[in-house]
């Protein structure tokens, strides 16, 4: 018997029989990994742990701690509910079922009518869990396309994936692939897959919802079930855990509980007033905004909320972006669009005089309202919205000083994120798709180049995010981490090559040439109304006091002390802080309940003692009462909290 030589990532070789698997490769390097495998990867291809391996083969062994790893226990996972939902609705046919982040979906179209439900899926679980305890193989199977036909000749939506494939994706030659296990299941599946059903003990569905199929809604709605699936029962139960939590931080409910905003039906899909209460919060976000660009050496623009054609195809945005625009207006001079970016016009502005070296880098700011057609589906509350403000600047500045002007970028916009309590970061660098791009390699491959570098000098970690960039330029994109692990990506930092050249910007450089500038977008929260949504569930509506729409309620304990109670309430009031005043017309236990579920940061009780001291009582959210406290006391602790943004 000849032996083979495969290569492992670290290095290290392994000679195996002829014949040998990814799976006796796994047990002779551990009998501890050999138990943790799930799939390997050969030559950079992911395959079944059954695979022969050929000589000088590089091999890396996945197990469930890896990316890759959860991935496949959830796709295997995904084949499990498709398989109990089979035989628990005999006549039943499925569609699709992939993983996704945390877990897995998949499509059916049930008989008669019968609608699955959070009942029904208690069922399915428990059909899944005896599929499980069985130790059910994954076999790998392969078929023409004739064949794979006959297969699954009782399910029409995988009939028309493998006649679409046929047409499109293979030729005569290939082969359709397919999975196995228990006496009779079977699913069209390219793999690989986990060894056996036993692997994936740690799941649970989640919900049913409808889905069309191919997501047209001209074609039929099936039931779409999700469940989660996780390596060990921790990992199930932390998860679930933050599911739970997600629930109560959800920035739709805390808005309306709190009366921050609300979504009228009148005013269509995606587009929310906001009450006078979030209004605050929001006003409150803007003014730090506005100061910090202010001594940040920005300079304030406003542009119109819509413009003519003309400038949208010079822009590129018609070409590129029509899909997320609203449609044209007829006037009498032409067509009008809302305007989707502000982009195009801060190049007006630029454009608008000559300008010198001297003038470089030149940064201009506007809170600017954009509008963007999402589609019905697409829509969440303030996280996805068709009309939205954004804290957009764009800087123009030479080659030269791009390097020191993205260095100075990154440490404004990290700060900035800061002030509002968010303190982990992740950075992610998204590169060219020449499908959906404009503009010269070389350019491309410079500016490309820049934001590596300047990712780099500040010593940040980042994953590149291969064809992720807009069309016109590549971009660094800021993800903060929120107080439940949730990941939020909310900053971007983009260079432009290309629209200083669409609308041919230029500068006088020292030597008297005409130079055109590198434009950078830079979108700090985002858009205002998703930073706030964010906020909101990140801090549970529970802002801190520099950022809460009302900082402090006064209480008298009775309607004798009411008197007092208003003095104090002037006296803070007078200091600048936001107050509400409570009078003694339900018992004091009452008003202390109501006031904390409004969730303001302190609830000041003032009875007899304090009238006579000149004192109140304190009770701080989330802390001990304290009595007796000097009203001039608390009213520079206050002060120290709010200015110091804690």
């Amino acid at each position: 018997m000849t032996d083979i030589t495969v290569l492992l990532p670290d290095g290290s070789e392994r000679k195996l029989h002829e014949g040998a698997t990814v799976s006796d490769l796994a047990l002779d390097v551990g009998e501890g990994l050999a138990k943790a495998a799930l799939i390997g990867e050969v030559n950079g291809e992911e395959v079944d742990l059954s695979v022969v391996l050929s000589d000088g083969a590089t091999v890396n062994i996945v197990t469930s701690d890896s990316d890759k790893g959860l991935e496949t226990l959830r796709h295997s996972t995904a084949h499990v509910l498709a398989q109990a939902v089979l035989e628990i609705y005999p006549g039943a046919t499925f569609a699709i079922g992939p993983p996704i982040e945390h877990g897995f979906y998949y499509d059916f179209a049930i008989p008669d009518g019968a609608t699955l439900s959070d009942e029904t899926l208690e069922d399915i679980e428990e059909k899944m869990k005896e599929i499980i305890a069985a130790d059910q193989a994954f076999i790998r199977g392969e078929a023409s396309v004739q064949e794979a036909l006959e297969i699954f000749v009782d399910h029409p939506y995988k009939c028309e994936i493998i006649q679409a494939a046929d047409s499109s994706e293979i030729d005569a030659a290939e082969v359709i692939s397919f999975y196995r296990n228990g006496t009779g299941f079977v699913d069209l599946c390219r793999g690989p897959h986990v060894p056996s059903t036993g692997k994936l003990q740690h799941f649970k569905l989640m919900n049913v919802a409808g889905a069309y199929w191919r997501g047209d809604e001209k074609n039929p709605m099936l039931q779409r079930i999700y469940g989660t699936a996780w390596a060990n029962k921790k990992q199930l139960k932390d998860h679930l855990f933050r599911l739970e939590e997600a629930a109560k931080r959800d920035h739709r409910k805390l808005a309306n509980e709190l009366d921050l905003l609300s979504f009228p039906s009148e005013l269509g899909g995606g587009l929310a007033v906001w009450h006078p209460k979030g209004s605050q919060v929001r006003k409150l976000m803007e003014d730090y905004s506005r100061e910090r660009h202010e001594s940040g050496g920005y300079k304030f623009v406003y542009t119109p909320h819509l413009a003519n054609a003309e400038l949208f195809h010079t822009s590129g945005h018609l070409d590129f972006y029509s899909e997320g625009m609203y449609p044209p207006m007829e006037m009498d001079n032409g067509e009008y669009y809302l305007k989707p970016m502000n982009c195009p016009m801060h190049c007006l502005i630029y454009r608008a005089g000559t300008k010198s070296y001297r003038d470089l880098p030149l940064r201009l700011f506007e809170l600017g309202t954009v509008y963007r057609y999402e589609r019905a589906g697409t829509l969440h509350g303030l996280m996805r919205i068709r009309g939205f403000t954004q804290d957009d600047a764009h800087i123009f500045t030479s080659e030269e000083g791009l390097a020191e002007e993205i260095a100075g970028l990154l440490e404004f916009v990290v700060s900035v994120l800061k002030a509002f309590g968010f303190e982990e970061f992740s950075f992610n660098l998204s590169t060219r798709d020449p499908e959906k791009s404009v503009g010269d390699d070389q350019i491309w491959e410079h500016a490309t180049s820049a934001l590596e570098e300047a990712l780099n000098a500040h010593g940040l970690p980042f994953q590149m995010k291969l064809g992720d960039a807009a069309f016109y330029g590549p971009k660094i994109d800021i993800d903060v981490s929120d107080a439940i692990g949730r990941s939020w990506q909310l900053s971007t930092i983009q260079l432009d090559f290309n629209l200083p050249e669409r609308f041919d910007l230029r500068y006088i450089d020292s030597s008297g040439e005409r130079k055109r500038p590198v434009m950078i977008h830079r979108a700090l929260m985002g858009s205002i109304e998703r930073f706030f949504g964010v906020l909101v569930e990140h801090y549970a509506g529970a802002f801190p006091a520099w950022l809460t729409p009302i900082q402090v309620a006064v209480l008298p304990v009775a309607n004798g002390h009411e008197e007092y109670a208003k003095d104090v309430l002037g006296k803070l009031e007078g200091e600048g802080f936001r107050c509400e005043f409570y009078r003694a017309d339900n018992p004091l236990g009452k008003r202390i309940r109501d006031v904390k579920t409004q969730k303001i940061p302190y609830v000041l009780v003032v009875g007899g003692d304090d009238v006579s001291n000149g004192s109140v009582g304190v009770n701080a959210r989330g802390s001990e009462v304290e009595r007796g406290v000097p009203l001039t006391a608390f009213i520079e602790r206050l002060r120290t909290e709010v200015d110091t943004r804690q």
